[in-house]
């Protein structure tokens, strides 16, 4: 009696590597989140980072209407963080709970431009210190320096991939909001 295979087994047949000689031959199934994310990927790809953000602008405001037109309560903007001064170099925060960060997104999962990935789910409610507050950055996506506001870096909570791209060796900081931010006073 043959033995029934097992979960691994299992996940290891959905493997590109299984079945590299069968795509190239057009005869295996890509599962449909793979064409998915082709599509997404082709669109991004394909539109500046000042059409992109206009798309969103108008998609976010059409979806803000849907939900309006059904009763529901439309995002809006979070006020600005209720902070008595800037954070500083130095300063212990603690990183809000997912539902207080959520309570601040838009449809887009983004707060006044920056995007609370799925990733940095896994330090809210812990306590870091801050490396740096943000001024300027590199957006590679156009390879211009951006000048910005309330954006902070916290010490030793790097970026190591993403679920739709992999893995990342690169270990660039995350990018938080002042607004998911809560500072710790001694």
């Amino acid at each position: 009696m043959m033995p029934s295979k097992t979960r691994t087994e299992c996940q290891w047949s959905q493997c590109q590597i299984a079945n590299l000689g069968r795509l190239d031959c057009a005869l295996a199934k890509t599962p449909k989140s793979m064409l998915v994310r082709r599509i997404k990927l082709m669109i991004r790809r394909r539109l500046t980072p000042d059409k992109e953000r206009a798309f969103k602008k108008y998609t976010d405001a059409l979806v803000n209407r849907a939900v309006r037109f059904k009763g529901g309560k439309a995002a809006s903007l979070p006020p600005r963080a209720s902070l008595s001064a800037p954070l500083c170099e130095g300063d212990l925060v603690r990183v809000r709970s997912a539902e207080e960060i959520e309570a601040t997104l838009n449809h887009w999962r983004q707060c006044k431009g920056l995007t609370f990935m799925p990733e940095m789910k896994e330090h809210c409610g812990t306590i870091h210190r801050v490396h740096k507050s943000m001024r300027r950055f590199v957006d590679e996506r156009d390879l211009r320096v951006k000048s910005c506001r309330g954006i902070i870096l916290l010490q030793d909570v790097m970026c190591k991939g993403t679920a739709e791209f992999g893995s990342c060796d690169r270990s660039c900081f995350c990018f938080w909001r002042e607004e998911w931010l809560e500072k710790i006073t001694d």
